[in-house]
């Protein structure tokens, strides 16, 4: 398998600045589905140009590599690192960690930080949004109408790798797995999703999967919705995420009603999955799964298509091979890759010779 470094020439450092994950590197693309942090998220930026993923900007820095960093919490850490990474010389674009809409909102809603968000945008060489609307709203502060040094990149997923291909057989897919756990954010629609995806059941027969991060008070709530018997398989217990890609991948279809507008993890997990994803408005979601996402559609219009999808093969098959192909030509590793190394280069940093062939 040929490594990221070979086939495009350019490798990335992801900063978070003071975060817990720990620095790791992947000089072998996706690596691995046991790695120590999967290849997915921010770690995915890194893993698809052979790049590193760190926490101290001292370490970012000497990897002699452009530099993605991530703003989070106060913004603060960020701030002290794209100073002290400019001093060394390096090419630093910046990329806001949480980018759903509500949670955008609610890092900028304090005046100070919002303050602090500004001057870095300005002083950094340019900025990523993982989702259309972070990019817009990167674009609105730095005052770039022409979009030059604000790009929208969506989160790469290792899809051509046979390494994180957690598809089964038709025989072993069965029922509706809830793609959302946050009970307490209103635009996730949890419950929502709990309500519509009783009533497929209650017309197919499909058996329906969620996970209960709530405890006691998550337990009471899915009582009160009055499953029927056998209807409802509720799991308690966190997996780590390969063992949680191989739960998704026992269903028939992934359920969500998410109007957060994030990146869209629920749906690249349905595509590691090869299984159809429908009801959310992430980027990924509008990107492959265009015919089942919630963007612009009603409760009513995605219950008629999860409807379809259940009962349909011909259709089931459509969707899946149409996703894959989608995923394939817009969020692969590859090609991903060489958006990363256009921006960059388009920013100044010299684009890498290409190896000889020994």
């Amino acid at each position: 398998m040929t490594s990221p470094n070979e086939s495009h020439g350019f490798r990335l450092t992801v900063l978070n600045p003071g975060g817990r994950d720990r620095a790791q590197s992947f000089p072998n693309g996706a690596g691995e589905a046991g790695r120590e942090h999967a290849p997915v998220n921010f770690h995915a930026f890194a893993a698809c140009t052979g790049g590193s993923f760190q926490r101290e900007t001292a370490r970012a820095s000497a990897q002699n590599a452009p530099v993605l960093l991530l703003l989070r919490g106060d913004f603060r850490a960020a701030q002290r690192a794209l100073a002290e990474l400019k001093k060394q010389k390096r090419t630093v674009v910046v990329s806001l960690k949480e980018t759903g809409l509500h949670q955008i909102a609610q890092q900028l809603r304090d005046p100070a930080r919002l303050s602090r968000f500004s001057q870095i945008v300005a002083n950094a060489d340019g900025c990523l949004g993982t989702t259309p609307e972070a990019a817009e709203i990167f674009r609105s502060v730095r005052r770039d109408s022409n979009g030059e040094s604000v790009v929208f990149i969506p989160t790469p997923y290792p899809i051509g790798d046979p390494r994180w291909d957690f598809s089964r057989s038709k025989t072993e897919r069965a029922g509706i797995f809830i793609g959302t756990r946050e009970s307490d954010v209103p635009s996730r629609n949890y419950l929502a999703a709990l309500l519509l995806a009783r009533e497929i059941s209650e017309k197919t027969d499909a058996p329906i999967t969620v996970f209960n991060c709530d405890g006691r008070r998550g337990a009471k709530l899915l009582g009160a919705l009055d499953f029927r018997a056998k209807q409802l398989r509720v799991l308690e217990k966190r997996l780590a995420y390969p063992d949680y890609l191989r739960e998704v991948g026992r269903h028939k279809v992934v359920l969500q009603l998410d109007t957060s507008f994030v990146p869209g993890q629920v749906a690249g997990d349905a595509l590691l999955c090869r299984i159809p994803c429908m009801g959310g408005n992430g980027a990924i979601d509008r990107l492959a799964f265009a015919e089942t996402s919630g963007f612009v559609r009603s409760i009513s219009e995605i219950k008629e298509i999860a409807l379809q999808i259940l009962r349909d093969e011909v259709f089931y098959e459509d969707v899946v091979a149409t996703s894959q192909k989608r995923a394939k030509n817009q969020v692969g590793f590859d090609v991903i890759a060489q958006q990363l190394r256009d921006f960059f280069s388009a920013l100044g940093v010299p684009a890498p010779q290409a190896r000889a062939s020994k």
